[in-house]
């Protein structure tokens, strides 16, 4: 389970941040817990995912070596949100 203010790598959104952690209710009335999630690139992007039996695929950042690795890679086979992540990694590294 991810912790509110982390930031993590969504397949539909890229880099974001869990900005909160909260109960919806779905069509029968039961009460689901969502990801709360806001691009770090467009504020205006936000998704909801459910903690449990999502279908997108979330997950930690790639590490340091590995944005390295995509940032050097040419090839088209590297889609933009992963390029975009491997950008903020190695940006953020450098800060710390």
């Amino acid at each position: 389970m991810f912790e509110k203010k982390e930031i993590i790598f969504s397949e539909n959104i890229g880099v974001c941040q869990v900005t909160e952690i909260t109960k919806l209710a779905a069509k029968n009335g039961e009460q689901i817990m969502y990801y709360g999630l806001r691009s770090v690139f467009d504020h205006k992007k936000v998704s909801y995912i459910p903690i449990e039996h999502h279908q997108v695929q979330l997950r930690p950042l790639i590490s340091y070596e590995e944005a390295e690795k995509l940032a050097k890679d040419t090839s088209d086979g590297i889609g933009e949100l992963r390029k975009r992540e491997a950008e903020y990694v190695l940006l953020h590294k450098k800060e710390k």
